[in-house]
């Protein structure tokens, strides 16, 4: 199933800010930024990149029983205006999951958890940012769950300073994307049905935008207010 997540000008937005981000760090104005999340500028460029081309993908799981409402809209929440994607036939809610807002996300959580052995803070860390954007979270009629673009921003910035400063910048990575997830989509799963929803795409659209922005913002916030690069565990 291939849509984007945002109508095409917010989409673009995203576009010039990774654009604007790849010129920064060939400049290597930001590339300590990233050396302290534990992977150099070039994996780090390859994993927006992945996230971003990875939002118009998404891998359908099963089926939910429940009617559906809207088709080929567009909803505005919070100042974004999400993309419902038009479904021809559907006996109720296709339940997916992005590439670029939970696969690949998930698959960096996971490196960067064995890497720097980071089992208890990043558990806290995912369990405090899923419990308040869970609090946040609202359901949307044709979208699913959205989350407020900026909440999973600020939150994973303030969570990861307060656990570990030298493991600020991968701490809020994992905590932002990892809590947003589970916070929003996984933790509604029961609330999708009523929503009139076509696609319910976990990672996709309602909470990619946040997704996206915290492995942008937080570990940029986080890179460059670490003390040093952080030490790994092999």
């Amino acid at each position: 199933m291939h849509y984007l997540p945002l109508t095409p000008v917010l989409f673009s937005i995203l576009v010039f800010l990774f654009i604007g981000l790849v010129i920064l760090i060939q400049l290597r104005i930001l590339r300590y930024a990233y050396m302290r999340l534990g992977v150099g500028p070039g994996a780090a460029l390859l994993l927006l990149f992945g996230s971003l081309i990875g939002s118009y993908f998404n891998i359908p799981i099963t089926i939910l029983p429940g009617e559906t409402m809207r088709s080929g809209q567009v909803v505005d929440f919070f100042g974004m205006q999400y993309i419902v994607p038009v479904v021809v036939s559907s006996p109720g809610t296709v339940l997916a999951v992005n590439v670029g807002g939970a696969v690949i996300p998930t698959i960096m959580s996971t490196y960067l958890v064995l890497r720097y052995q980071l089992w208890l803070k990043a558990a806290i860390a995912t369990a405090v940012i899923a419990t308040i954007i869970h609090a946040m979270a609202t359901p949307v009629a044709g979208i699913g769950i959205a989350v407020p673009v900026f909440l999973p921003v600020v939150t994973t910035v303030i969570i990861a300073f307060i656990l570990s400063r030298e493991y600020a910048a991968p701490l809020a990575y994992i905590g932002g994307s990892m809590g947003t997830l589970i916070g929003a989509d996984l933790l509604n799963l029961d609330k999708i049905n009523g929503l009139g929803a076509p696609v319910a795409s976990i990672g996709g659209a309602g909470t990619f935008d946040g997704i996206f922005l915290t492995g942008i913002l937080a570990v940029l916030l986080a890179g460059i207010a670490s003390p040093s690069r952080p030490r790994p565990a092999w």
